[in-house]
């Protein structure tokens, strides 16, 4: 298992995450995507954590509490000490039917940590994320409840997920200029058949060092290979019954195709392609992976250990690539333009790439 830093932080974070959003929900709407009951989970925390995993993730809303309650009792069971495990969980999404029981406001931040910390049965937080953009509370108001929370040691790092880059740099710039604690790390949609978040999220985590934690990276399974043109497949996969996240269904297909042709040459499983695909990203800091049995963890573990070559990333970056947009294909032709009225040079004075 590869370490790495989790953001500008000092935080060793492992490569794979343990998502627990299969944990619970026998019934309702997390019915088609948990099932997870604390004996199976206890077994996979312990699996994962034996493999060099110490990073797992979790929300208030998985499950309506019980994803946080298993997770907890799975983390105390497993034996290790709770500084093994760098723990995280999220808030934002509705925990109750009052009007002010979701959200990034104060007041949802405040309540939500205490039944956080209950429900996992601990005292701290390591990464306390904000699930979602909210486009009502200022986001000064989140920013100073959650730097109150690190200041109280229920939190350590600041996290944000699904925020567009215009708000995130706002966050940052307000961080900064305030003394609060800064966002450490975004909680995305990312894959080879996904790249939307390239266009302007990434240059901004990767000039703010900010970390990246992929969700879904098998686009909710349909990059395991088991689902085709058609649209057939597994029965019982949770695609069946909740097709999320939207994809174009036909870049998804030419990247399995592509992806099956390594995976045949390397005698493994076309998810461990995807997934190293994603490892294999300079801005990427852990794939967060979700597991209902023991084989499917298996293999996804199995990805850390996979290393693509140069030209194997390179025909899976052109089979994926994404579609030309603007602003992007503008500052590229001026961009290059630049570069040839300057002879060659960059703005710094030196050579331009390829020089």
């Amino acid at each position: 298992m590869r370490y790495r830093t989790l953001g500008n932080t000092g935080l060793l974070v492992s490569e794979i995450c343990l998502g627990t959003m299969t944990f619970g929900g026998n019934a309702g709407h997390w019915a088609a995507i948990a099932g997870v009951e604390q004996a199976a989970a206890d077994e996979i925390v312990r699996r994962a954590l034996d493999a060099g995993v110490n990073f797992i993730d979790t929300a208030d809303v998985y499950s309506e509490g019980q994803a946080e309650e298993i997770t907890g009792k799975a983390i105390r069971s497993s034996g290790r000490p709770r500084t093994a495990v760098v723990l995280a969980t999220k808030v934002f999404g509705p925990t109750g039917q009052g009007v002010n029981d979701r959200g990034a406001s104060r007041g949802h931040i405040m309540d939500g940590i205490k039944a956080s910390l209950k429900r996992l049965g601990t005292d701290y937080i390591d990464l306390y994320q904000i699930h979602g953009f909210d486009q009502v509370t200022p986001v000064e108001e989140t920013l100073r409840a959650l730097d109150d929370l690190v200041r109280q040691g229920c939190i350590r790092y600041v996290g944000v997920s699904n925020w567009p880059a215009w708000h995130l740099m706002k966050a940052l710039g307000l961080a900064d200029r305030c003394g609060w604690s800064r966002p450490v790390s975004l909680q995305a949609y990312y894959t080879i058949a996904g790249r939307d978040l390239e266009r302007e999220l990434v240059p901004l985590l990767q000039a703010q060092t900010v970390g990246l934690m992929v969700w879904s990276p098998l686009a909710g399974g349909l990059l395991t290979g088991k689902f085709t043109r058609d649209g057939e497949g597994p029965g019982d996969a949770r695609r069946a019954s909740f097709d999320f996240p939207p994809v174009n269904r036909e870049r998804v297909y030419d990247c399995v195709d592509a992806m099956r042709a390594i995976a045949d040459e390397r005698g493994i499983s076309i998810a461990r392609v995807a997934l190293a695909y994603v490892l294999a990203k300079p801005f990427v800091t852990a794939v967060i992976i979700g597991a209902k049995s023991m084989k499917q963890l298996e293999d996804n573990l199995a990805a850390s250990e996979v290393t693509l070559t140069a030209q194997e990333m390179s025909r899976l970056d052109q089979v994926s690539a994404l579609p030309p947009e603007y602003p992007g294909w503008m500052i590229e032709f001026q961009g290059a333009r630049n570069t040839r009225e300057s002879g060659g040079k960059s703005e710094s004075g030196g050579k331009s790439e390829g020089q």
